[in-house]
């Protein structure tokens, strides 16, 4: 397997990266998940985003991609944004490669819950009116 890619960064993802880290001719499938920034959240306006990580979440996050891994077989790699996000933005670009679609799709669907619950960031919302929300504290 190629090396394994898990990084927390306060730079734009390249999904190309993501994607080159699980890609090789034995997989037929690689699905590529991007979680973008969008512009509302329980029915009220988001004007932006900013991300907080524990000082260890890019070790929380390699575990997470080795679980995944070793769980399924596959290869898999993530990478989550930090720092103030704009609409449209990447937070979170997730991989897994396979011989088969199905299999390529469940191992990163299970990636991206396993990040969402396991790795401490944390998402600050500014909202059009002023308020701020803080979600997975």
């Amino acid at each position: 397997m190629p090396e394994l890619l898990a990084a927390v960064s306060a730079e734009p993802i390249d999904p190309a990266a993501v994607d080159a880290a699980v890609a090789g001719p034995e997989h037929g499938a690689v699905v590529l998940f991007s979680g973008v920034v969008r512009n509302h959240d329980g029915g009220q306006q988001v004007s932006a985003l900013e991300y907080q990580a524990h000082p260890d979440a890019r070790r929380f996050l390699r575990a997470c991609c080795e679980r995944v891994s070793a769980e399924t077989g596959l290869p898999v790699a993530a990478v989550h944004r930090v720092g103030p996000l704009e609409i449209g933005d990447l937070a979170l670009v997730a991989a897994a490669a396979a011989p088969h679609r199905a299999e390529a799709f469940a191992a990163c669907a299970l990636l991206v819950e396993r990040i969402k619950t396991e790795v401490p960031i944390w998402k600050r919302q500014h909202f059009a009116d002023g308020v701020t929300e803080w979600v997975g504290l």
